[in-house]
């Protein structure tokens, strides 16, 4: 397959990349930084540098033709302020999809939040900061838009609390799980088996007894 990412330097985004390129698929990984090309080619991607904030449709359009599927998995990061949920956690996944459309690409992964639910309806969390709420925003926002779309094949994965540990190969799938952990190796490995095996929809994702691939395969 060849798969294009947004965000392509993230924490998940780089193991996916490993992933998918050590079993032959080809990778374009759209990022901001030039700096982090060289990262990029070693990880087995192609690198296509262009800022999401600032990109055309058909800039994006351009870099991702020809792609069997395209992964959002871009962020604002953890230091960036609410102006910066909304440009890159919504702005940059809806302009992504607007260009998947324009290159004729269906597949969509998009990479969202645990919790987005709690903000729904302009829900306000208790004891949650403004910032995280605007976050939660951005990313419900950006499901919202992009899941009805009838030119894509859509598949919101929500992952719980992320940890550094290393990957167990199992999870648990579903279309609601209870609050936890899971890792970002598992994380990404998820991800490729929602390539292999494509589901549409909205699942959330957390640690669990159930390989990967069985995971999948039951939703």
């Amino acid at each position: 397959m060849h798969i294009a990412i947004a965000g392509a330097h993230g924490q998940i985004a780089r193991r996916l990349t490993r992933l998918l390129a050590a079993r032959g698929d080809t990778v374009t990984g759209l990022v901001r930084n030039p700096d982090h090309e060289a990262d990029l080619e070693s990880d087995g991607a192609r690198p296509v540098v262009l800022d999401l904030e600032q990109a055309s449709v058909d800039q994006v359009a351009d870099a991702v033709r020809g792609a069997d599927a395209v992964v959002f998995a871009a962020g604002g990061g953890p230091d960036s302020g609410i102006a910066r949920k909304d440009t890159v956690d919504r702005g940059a996944a809806v302009l992504l999809a607007d260009a998947a459309q324009a290159a004729g690409v269906r597949r969509y992964l998009l990479l969202s939040s645990y919790g987005v639910d709690a903000v729904a309806d302009g829900a306000t969390p208790d004891g949650v900061d403004e910032v995280f709420v605007a976050y939660l925003r951005a990313k419900l926002a950006a499901e919202q838009d992009v899941l009805p779309r009838a030119d894509l094949d859509s598949t919101v994965l929500r992952p719980v609390t992320l940890t550094d540990d290393p990957g167990t190969g199992t999870v648990r799938l579903a279309r609601s799980v209870d609050r936890g952990e899971v890792t970002r190796d598992d994380v990404a490995a998820v991800l490729v088996a929602l390539l292999d095996t494509p589901r549409t929809g909205v699942l959330e994702l957390t640690g669990g007894d159930t390989p990967v691939a069985d995971a999948v395969a039951a939703v």
